[in-house]
């Protein structure tokens, strides 16, 4: 069963050139440590590399590893932003599952 790991949503609130863009990853970020109801150990599975571009120049590289909550939440500003512009994230994980969302501001 392949997981659903590649959910996310982005939503950005544009005031005076500056954007608050919240993304939502959909994500177990398993640390491997817990074990399940049978006493096995759930293998680690976490994203590892968030990277962020606005009108295709990269603004924000997040490393990320075991310490990170389930379906994380990340809030940023971008300065110099105005409606029309566009707001890329792709993402990828220990396990090989990546994803990726744009949006325009408005």
């Amino acid at each position: 069963m392949v997981p659903e790991v590649n959910k996310m949503t982005m939503q950005a609130r544009l005031q005076q050139g500056v954007a608050e863009l919240t993304l939502a990853l959909f994500h177990p970020m398993e640390n491997g440590g817990r074990l399940d109801a049978s006493a096995q150990r759930i293998a680690a599975h976490f994203i590892q590399w968030v990277q962020v571009s606005h009108n295709g120049q990269q603004v924000l590289e997040a490393q990320w590893g075991t310490g990170i909550a389930s379906d994380p939440e990340l809030v940023f500003y971008l300065a110099n932003a105005k409606a029309g512009d566009t707001v890329s994230v792709q993402w990828h994980d220990n396990k090989g599952y990546s994803g990726h969302h744009a949006m325009t501001l408005s």
